[in-house]
């Protein structure tokens, strides 16, 4: 039997000395990252590039709901499918989508309920 003392933390400075690996910002993380685009608020980021439909909506869904109403998420996400697929999910929730904004490419909701 292993606990978390036994698991290999790797080189140093590989992760944290309590064998986790360190975040790389690769994944699903939300993360502040400023102000959002129309300038009314802070912005939490979802990193969703590399992932195909239906995930970057199934990661929007499940973290929206985790933020403050009025919260805006970036989701960034290069499937081509989230150019239609987030606006619509939107409509269909009844949350506001703000823009699209070219770093990512991403995707800015706000949380309105």
């Amino acid at each position: 039997m292993t606990g978390p003392d036994d698991l290999p933390t790797g080189p140093a400075g590989d992760g944290p000395d309590d064998g986790r690996p360190a975040d790389d910002g690769a994944g699903p993380v939300g993360r502040p990252a400023g102000a959002s685009s129309d300038g009314s608020g802070p912005v939490e980021v979802l990193d969703c590039r590399g992932q195909r439909c239906p995930l970057p909506v199934i990661a929007l869904a499940r973290r929206l709901p985790e933020l403050p109403v009025g919260t805006v998420l970036r989701v960034l996400a290069d499937d081509p499918a989230a150019a239609v697929d987030i606006p619509a999910w939107c409509r269909m929730r009844a949350q506001e989508f703000v823009t699209t904004t070219p770093d990512g490419p991403g995707y800015e909701v706000r949380r309105t309920h």
